[in-house]
């Protein structure tokens, strides 16, 4: 085991990770390995956010992005000499750049640096933007039908150099298919050059801009047509260019942006802890989902009822859970007592629904019933039908809950002991954020998943009346999991978009998926 003291003493090493296109998912596994060890990181523009969830919380984060056009956070000179220092230092330090560190990727000037210095290096390649680019344009950048040779170039050389030391004449027809990066900004000059060199002006050619992420946008011409269909569609760097005539292989291969949800924005209500599930599904199928949280769970302040009902747990013939919340806080108390699942012994054990259920499953327990309506009601009245009258039932839930299970099963002569084992309580968000978005007309959708986040939700929006609610909410589609959240976004004066059959977040995404298909 590594010691405070050995981190101090043993030399530093700095690591140039490639952080792929955009697509978080599209970082090496060396990479991931990596960022979950680091202690420093220094990440640029391109280099998605989302990676950063996998540094450790203690780490030292440091932006150095650098735009076109903007002045930059740190200059290169101020970057190289940052690595240095922090490697001399003895830290275990990722530079984590966009695409590929070796491609346009100035990856090169670093590790000159840091060889000149002594300090130890890695490097550990990328997915470059080029190849990203086309594949996710639905472009190969090589067929054998169309073209076997490609090349990359920048469309950005260092403006300080006398002398192009891109060959056009040689380019321009010499390669099938040409990939420039960073050529926005001069491409009426890139177009020049190939077309004064010899390149047919009726060449295919595609603008990808923000390539593999949820905000990709393509435009396809040819190089008489692309300079003023790009300043039609207002595209901006990042982008790369794709010339050739693979160009025309996107009408048929095109994938990423045929997904049902691509260019849809999404706002994502649960609790940080459960939203990856329905974000996981969400982005699958194109979606841009946004995490705006507005419960936040906890353990109860006692959780003297229910140790008193652990005391007598095998007086009772009937355990309910009601979510997977009132699951996991359950048995997080029952193995703080020194209990486990054996304990349990001999009670029946009911789960409000499938996703219950399966994680039932993973503590050991497999459910006795489940209803065909995953909903208190639904789970009530398959309780009757097995009869009640006499029984003991425990009933873990969160401190604050409808009372309809409970009053249900009294009502029917059953012995119904609620024990909260959990807390829901209001996020302080950010309002003055949330307002922004919406005003701006960023979202799409909202997403809820229980009462309790349509409550806190608009709680935080703090509309005035239901005029100004309105004004923010205007265009936005709304989803509820089923028709209890459904109601309480209802008696709020809103309207419901999209509510599956079955109450589970996999029918939720599907619903949200068809809404969409039939728009």
């Amino acid at each position: 085991m590594m010691t405070e003291q050995t981190k101090k003493t043993r030399p530093g090493k700095v690591y140039l990770v490639g952080a792929g296109p955009g697509d978080p998912g599209l970082i090496t596994l060396r990479g991931k390995y990596l960022l979950e060890r680091a202690e420093v990181v220094v990440y640029d523009y391109l280099a998605t956010p989302k990676l950063l969830k996998y540094v450790p919380k203690d780490a030292h984060l440091i932006y150095a992005g650098k735009k076109g056009g903007t002045k930059h956070t740190h200059t290169q000179e101020e970057i190289n000499q940052m690595l240095v220092d922090w490697g001399r230092q003895g830290k275990m330090v990722v530079r984590l750049k966009g695409g590929d560190p070796f491609i346009f990727g100035r990856g090169g000037e670093e590790i000159e640096q840091l060889a000149a210095a002594g300090v130890a290096f890695e490097v550990v390649p990328g997915v470059t933007s080029a190849t990203a680019a086309a594949t996710y344009a639905g472009i190969p950048i090589t067929h054998r039908e169309y073209t076997a040779s490609v090349a990359f170039l920048t469309g950005h050389e260092d403006p300080t150099k006398k002398d192009s030391n891109i060959d056009w004449p040689k380019l321009a027809t010499g390669a099938g298919t040409l990939v420039i990066y960073m050529g926005i900004k001069n491409l009426p000059t890139i177009v020049h050059n190939l077309v004064s060199n010899g390149r047919d002006p009726q060449t295919p050619v595609a603008v990808v801009r923000w390539a593999s992420t949820p905000e990709q946008h393509s435009v396809i011409g040819t190089l008489e047509t692309i300079v003023e269909k790009v300043r039609v569609e207002g595209i901006k760097p990042p982008a790369l260019i794709v010339v050739g005539e693979v160009v025309k292989l996107r009408d048929t291969i095109d994938w990423f942006e045929k997904r049902p949800l691509f260019g849809k924005k999404i706002m994502v209500t649960r609790t940080r802890e459960q939203a990856s599930e329905l974000v996981a599904g969400l982005e699958e199928d194109g979606a841009s989902c946004l995490e705006f949280s507005t419960i936040h769970l906890k353990p109860v302040d006692s959780y003297e009822i229910l140790d008193g009902e652990l005391e007598r747990i095998d007086e009772y013939h009937w355990l309910l859970f009601t979510s997977i919340n009132a699951v996991k806080y359950f048995f997080h108390r029952l193995h703080e007592r020194g209990m486990d699942s054996r304990d349990l012994k001999g009670v029946s054990v009911a789960a409000v629904g499938r996703a219950t259920g399966d994680l039932l499953l993973n503590y050991g327990i497999r459910v006795d019933l489940i209803p065909e309506t995953f909903t208190a009601e639904g789970l009530s009245e398959s309780l009757l039908d097995l009869g009640v009258e006499g029984r003991n039932i425990l009933i873990p839930r969160a401190l604050k809950a409808r009372e309809i299970l409970p009053e249900t099963l009294r009502g029917a002569g059953a012995q119904a002991m609620v024990a909260p084992v959990y807390q829901n309580v209001p996020v302080q968000g950010d309002r003055e954020k949330l307002r922004r978005i919406l005003e701006e007309g960023e979202i799409d959708m909202i997403t809820f998943t229980s009462s309790s986040t349509v409550t806190n939700f608009l709680a935080l929006l703090d509309a005035n009346d239901q005029e100004e609610m309105n004004m923010f909410l205007q265009g936005v589609k709304i989803a509820a999991i089923g028709p209890i959240t459904g109601k309480t976004v209802t008696d709020n004066g809103l309207k419901i978009d999209v509510q599956p059959d079955e109450y589970t977040i996999e029918a939720m995404n599907q619903a949200i998926v068809e809404f969409y298909s039939r728009e």
